[in-house]
């Protein structure tokens, strides 16, 4: 049993990363007498899974051989056949699967399937580095509510900007490079009315080979500027204003402009958070990055929606007059406090990323 090939098969997946949400990252490597006749991957939603296209690639018959896939093949019918199906007439013999998959429409069938037809199965190979891939698919697949990342960028004493709103820039080119990477892996982002107002940002990806996310305006009493470059580029990339105003010449004029409404219960005269997701969830939306300022970072961790918090921490120190990441979440006591766990640690120059799971 050879590492090296189902680490080949993870680097493939991730030539997914951003194009096929709301489906999972998948690879695979097919191995003959020691050597490799195909690979693949899923490459963008709707189209070839990783399996069939490692088989469509194929130097040579794969009677006998192996494969290699990062997670367990599909069972059933949806945008194409079953990959279980494919495996079966290839002739292969073995199969050494990385990640369970928890889609009740496979959740061990695809395995099952193999088995019965004479197909050898390794289970659980490198799952932990399989898992790393899908941490957004395993959250939407069971719970169909996005995955939510809230990504902050500090100086050492935890400001987001100075006193006059100036944050331009804390982190170093590196980490900021790292975020455009992060954008590109999710299918939305999501910031507060007074981001748009402060900084008047695109939101866009800007790496190479990019995948623009959809973008995503909580502003529940509709005071967007439509002169800013986000209403302005709507019809560019499609933009959603989230609100609960009933604001109809408002709303007609951003509609105008190519953008989207979603309305909202209001919740403390504010748009519900737990609602949006239920309702961009509807509408196959797998994962959200929230890029804002202190208040939409805590109106999202006190509603709960939140699964990781990306910290970077630059070496610099502003004082107390500074901005802060977080606004008031009205806990007195540090048992209320919202916990974090499983820190990883990434350097990116100077800058310091520690990025956490929520409890």
């Amino acid at each position: 049993m050879e590492k090296k090939y189902m680490r080949r098969a993870i680097e493939l997946a991730k030539g997914g990363i951003g194009f096929v949400n709301p489906n999972p990252l998948v690879g695979a490597v097919i191995v003959k007498d020691g050597k490799i006749i195909g690979e693949g991957f899923h490459e963008r939603y709707g189209q070839l899974h990783a399996e069939r296209n490692a088989l469509k690639n194929c130097t040579e018959s794969c009677e006998g051989a192996d494969m290699y896939v990062t997670l367990e093949p599909c069972c059933h019918y949806g945008k194409n056949p079953p990959c279980t199906e494919a495996v079966i007439e290839s002739g292969i013999k073995r199969v050494f699967v990385g990640s369970f998959d928890p889609n009740p429409l496979v959740a061990g069938n695809g395995i099952e399937i193999l088995r019965n037809n004479g197909i050898e199965v390794t289970e659980n190979f490198l799952r932990e580095e399989c898992d790393a891939l899908n941490d957004i698919f395993f959250h939407y697949i069971t719970t169909k509510t996005p995955y939510v990342i809230v990504k902050t960028a500090v100086t050492a004493d935890g400001k987001i900007a100075a006193a006059t709103g100036d944050s331009k820039w804390i982190t170093n080119e590196k980490s900021r490079a790292h975020t455009h990477e992060t954008r590109k892996r999710v299918s939305a982002i999501l910031v507060g009315v007074n981001t748009v107002i402060a900084d008047n940002p695109m939101l866009n990806c800007r790496v190479e080979n990019p995948s623009d996310p959809i973008r995503i305006v909580c502003d529940s009493h509709l005071r967007i500027p439509l002169t800013s470059k986000i209403v302005q580029t709507a019809r560019d990339i499609p933009t959603y204003i989230v609100c609960i105003s009933d604001d109809t010449e408002k709303i007609t004029a951003l509609q105008d402009m190519g953008a989207h409404i979603i309305k909202t219960q209001p919740k403390d005269g504010h748009t519900d958070l737990a609602e949006l997701m239920r309702k961009l969830g509807e509408m196959q939306i797998d994962s959200v990055l929230i890029e804002g300022g202190g208040e939409i970072h805590a109106s999202a961790l006190k509603s709960g929606i939140v699964n990781k918090v990306q910290l970077y921490i630059a070496p610099k120190i502003i004082g107390g007059d500074g901005k802060n990441a977080v606004a008031p979440l009205g806990n007195t006591l540090m048992r209320d406090a919202v916990q974090l766990k499983n820190p990883q640690i990434n350097l990116f120059g100077d800058d310091i990323l520690i990025e956490y799971e929520v409890m």
